[in-house]
C-alpha cells in the first residue's frame, strides 16, 4: 500500500499546516509497549544482564539498606530500644555495673584484659607503594575499608614472612595500643567495651585497668622477639600492683589470650634471656586471679579446617550455595586462595590445633563425648532432647566424634573394622596439579601433585593425632614453622628439662601451673551452642578450585535433632570451642594437687546457657553464650566484677555447671 506521510510545514510556523491523509505503515502499527522495549534492547547493548550487573545491584542494595537502618538508629532517640524493648519483654535489670554500685562495692583490684585471635585492632606503619595515605590507620578492625578499596595490597599487608613467620620486606603491621585496641572489632560490635563501661561504674579507669594488646597473628614468643610485649604486659602488671597499694592483678583473657597468657605465666618466671626473669614467685606475688573467658585450652577442631581448606561452618555452606564463587578468579581475587596464603603465614593459627591427641579428643571408637544428643530446638525443662525409642534410649544416630575429618559420610558412620586406610605418610608427591592457573597465588598444595592429593582421600579418616601428621604432609613448610613454636602432646615426665623450652608453654598438658596457692583460676564460658567438632570431607573436583579439599555439605540427616548439619557435626559449646577445651583442664586436670597443678591452686568452671536476645533492638543480648557476644553476658561481667572487687570463687557460687563437663572429663584415662 503506497505510504502518504503528512508533510512538515515549511511555512513560517504561524502558517496553518495542510491536511492530508496518513497511513500507518507496519512500523508504526507496532504496540506502544513493543516500540519501547525494542528501543530499551537497543540502547542496553541487547538487555544482557551479567553477574556483575547483578552483583552490584545486589551488594547497592545491601548498602543502601544498611546506611537506611543505620540512620534510622542514630536518629531515634537513645531510650527508644530500651523502651520498646521493656514494653515486649518487661522492665530490663540493671546493669552489672549499676547493680554492684548500689550493693557498695568499688575498684579494688587492677584488670588486665588479654584480647584473643583477630579481636584485636592492628595499623600500619610502614607498607608498600600501593599503600599510600594509610600510616598509623587500621588494616584490621575498624570499618576494613581497605578490604573493598585495593583487596590483595591489603592481603599483601596482612601476611607475615612465609618462612621466618616475622615482617615481610618493607612492611610493619602493629597492635594499636590502650583500651581502643579491642574495645570494639567493627563500629558498633562491641568486644571488650561493655565489660569495659560496667567496670567504669564502680570506679574502674585506666589507670587500673589496661589492655595488653599484641600483634596476634605472630607466634607467641615471637611477640616478645620482635616487639617486647611480654616484657611491657610484666611492667605494666608491676606498676599497676605497685600504684594500687600493692593489690594483685585479675587476669581477664579471652579465646586465644588464654593460651597466650600461659604463655606468658612460664616466661615470666623462666630466666632470662629466654624468659621474664621474674623468678619462681612471680606469679604468686603479683597475680589474684585468672578470668578465662571462652578458653580453648585444648584446642579447637575447627582449626584443623581452616588449615585444611580455609573452611568453617559458614564458609562451606557459602562455597556449596555458589559453587566456584570463593575458588576462582572472579575480579582477579582467587578469594580463598588468597586466605590460604594469608592465614598460614599467620603461626598463631597453630596454637589453637587440638592438643592432647587421641587420649583427649577421641579415637575410632570412642569420644568423650560419646552418646551425646543435639537439639535442634530449645528444650524445656522437662523435655527429653532427640527422639526416644519404647527402651528409652534415644534413636538419634551415635556420633564418632574421635573422628574429626572423615572422607564420606559413609566413612564417618562406618564400624573400625570396615575402614581400609592406605597410609599417606610415605605416599610420593608431584609437581602436577588439575589446575595450572592456581600457580598465581602460591599455596603448598602446589607442592603435592595429583598423586599427594589422592593419597590424602584414600586414607579416608583421620584422628587428632592423623590430623596433626595430616598437615605436616600437606603443608609442610607451614608446619616446620609452627612446631618450633607450639607442641600438641602430653608431657609424660613435667621435670624433663625439654619443657623448659618455649614451644611447651602453651600447651596445658605440658606444663605446670605457676607455685601460687592463693591464687584462683576461673573458666567462663558458654554452652548450649552446637559447636564444630569433627567433618566430613571430598576432594573438589571442580576444575576451577585450587584447594583440593571441601567440607561436604550435603551430608547430613533429615532429623532435626541430628549432630550432622551440612558436612559438620556438632557437639555443646560457644559455637566456637567445644566444651571439651574449654572446660576440661578446671573440671579435672588442673582440680586439687595434681602433676599440672602441684600447688593446688583453686579452679572453677562458670558455664553460661546461651540465650538468645529476644528481639531485634536487644542487639546482641544480655543472656547469650556466644564466643564473643558472651562478652556482654551480664551474669559473666557480674562474676568478674565480683572478683575484681575483692570476691572469691566461693562468693559467686563456685561451680555452675549445665553441660556434661564432668562426665566427659572422667571418660579421659590421662595421668594425673
Amino acid at each position: 500500500m503506497p505510504l502518504i506521510h503528512r508533510k512538515k510545514p515549511t511555512e513560517k510556523p504561524s502558517s496553518p499546516p495542510s491536511e492530508e491523509v496518513v497511513v500507518p505503515d507496519e512500523d508504526s502499527q507496532k504496540k506502544p509497549h513493543e516500540s519501547s522495549k525494542s528501543h530499551h534492547k537497543k540502547s542496553n547493548g541487547g538487555g544482557k544482564w551479567s553477574c556483575i550487573d547483578s552483583c552490584c545491584w545486589f551488594i547497592g542494595c545491601v548498602c543502601v539498606t544498611w546506611w537506611f537502618l543505620l540512620f534510622l538508629y542514630n536518629a531515634m532517640p537513645a531510650s527508644f530500644p530500651q523502651y520498646v524493648t521493656e514494653r515486649i519483654t518487661g522492665p530490663l535489670p540493671d546493669p552489672p555495673g549499676v547493680k554492684l554500685k548500689k550493693e557498695g562495692l568499688k575498684a579494688k583490684h587492677p584488670v588486665v584484659f588479654i584480647p584473643g585471635i583477630v579481636t584485636g585492632g592492628l595499623e600500619l606503619w610502614e607498607g608498600k607503594q600501593c599503600a599510600d595515605g594509610l600510616f598509623r590507620k587500621r588494616l584490621w578492625g575498624g570499618t576494613f575499608g581497605e578490604v573493598y578499596k585495593r583487596p590483595l595490597c591489603w592481603v599483601e599487608h596482612m601476611s607475615l614472612d612465609n618462612v621466618t613467620g616475622l615482617d615481610p620486606a618493607g612492611i610493619r603491621v602493629r597492635a594499636v595500643s590502650g583500651l581502643v585496641a579491642a574495645d570494639y572489632f567493627a563500629p558498633g560490635y562491641f568486644v571488650w567495651a561493655v565489660l569495659i563501661a560496667n567496670l567504669a561504674h564502680i570506679g574502674y579507669e585506666e589507670k587500673n585497668m589496661y589492655m595488653a594488646a599484641y600483634d596476634w597473628r605472630l607466634s607467641f614468643q615471637n611477640t616478645e622477639v620482635r616487639d617486647q610485649t611480654l616484657s611491657r604486659m610484666k611492667s605494666n602488671i608491676e606498676l599497676m600492683v605497685s600504684t594500687n597499694g600493692g593489690k594483685k592483678a585479675v587476669i581477664v583473657p579471652h579465646s586465644m589470650g588464654v593460651l597466650y597468657f600461659l604463655h606468658f605465666m612460664k616466661w615470666v618466671e623462666a630466666p632470662a634471656p629466654m624468659g621474664g626473669g621474674g623468678g619462681p614467685d612471680w606469679c604468686a606475688k603479683y597475680i589474684k586471679a585468672v578470668m578465662n573467658i571462652g578458653g580453648p585450652f585444648l584446642g579447637v577442631p575447627k582449626a584443623v579446617a581452616g588449615l585444611f581448606s580455609a573452611e568453617a561452618k559458614d564458609v562451606a555452606v557459602a562455597r556449596a550455595i555458589a559453587p566456584g564463587f570463593l575458588d576462582t578468579d572472579i575480579f582477579r581475587l582467587q578469594t580463598l586462595q588468597h586466605v590460604m596464603r594469608m592465614t598460614r603465614t599467620w603461626d598463631s593459627t597453630m596454637s589453637m590445633l587440638p592438643k592432647g591427641g587421641d587420649t583427649i579428643w577421641g579415637g575410632l571408637d570412642w569420644s568423650p563425648e560419646k552418646g551425646h544428643t543435639c537439639c535442634g530446638k530449645k528444650q524445656k525443662s522437662n523435655e527429653t532432647c532427640g527422639e526416644v525409642g519404647e527402651n528409652g534410649v534415644s534413636k538419634t544416630k551415635p556420633v564418632n566424634y574421635g573422628r574429626i575429618i572423615s572422607f564420606g559420610k559413609e566413612v564417618a558412620e562406618a564400624a573400625p573394622s570396615e575402614i581400609n586406610n592406605i597410609d599417606f605418610r610415605g605416599a610420593v608427591k608431584g609437581q602436577s596439579i588439575p589446575n595450572h592457573t592456581c600457580r598465581d597465588v602460591w599455596t603448598e598444595y602446589h607442592d603435592m601433585g595429583i598423586a599427594g592429593i589422592k593419597a590424602i582421600a584414600e586414607y579416608k579418616v583421620y584422628t587428632a593425632d592423623e590430623a596433626i601428621d595430616l598437615l605436616h604432609y600437606v603443608a609442610p613448610k607451614m608446619m616446620a614453622r609452627g612446631s618450633a613454636h607450639f607442641s600438641y602432646g602430653i608431657a609424660d615426665d613435667l621435670d624433663d628439662p625439654k619443657y623448659q623450652q618455649p614451644k611447651y608453654w602453651s600447651n596445658p598438658l605440658e606444663t605446670k601451673l605457676p607455685n601460687a596457692p592463693e591464687m584462683e583460676i576461673y573458666s567462663l564460658y558458654g554452652v548450649g551452642i552446637p559447636t564444630e567438632r569433627a567433618y566430613v570431607y571430598k576432594l573438589n573436583q571442580s576444575p576451577d578450585s585450587c584447594i583440593p579439599f571441601q567440607i561436604f555439605t550435603s551430608a547430613q540427616e533429615e532429623d532435626e535433632d541430628s549432630c550432622l548439619k551440612a558436612g559438620v557435626y556438632n557437639v555443646d559449646g560457644d559455637e566456637t570451642v567445644p566444651v571439651l577445651s574449654a572446660g576440661f583442664m578446671c573440671a579435672k586436670a588442673w582440680r586439687g594437687k595434681t602433676r599440672f597443678n602441684p600447688s593446688g591452686i583453686k579452679t572453677y568452671i562458670r558455664e553460661y546457657n546461651h540465650s538468645p536476645p529476644a528481639n531485634l533492638l536487644e542487639g546482641r543480648g544480655t543472656q547469650s553464650g556466644a564466643h564473643v557476644d558472651i562478652m556482654g553476658n551480664f551474669a559473666l561481667i557480674e562474676d568478674i566484677m565480683r572478683v575484681a572487687a575483692g570476691g572469691n570463687g566461693s562468693d559467686i557460687g563456685h561451680d555452675q555447671v549445665h553441660s556434661g563437663i564432668f562426665e566427659w572429663s572422667e571418660r579421659i584415662d590421662l595421668k594425673l
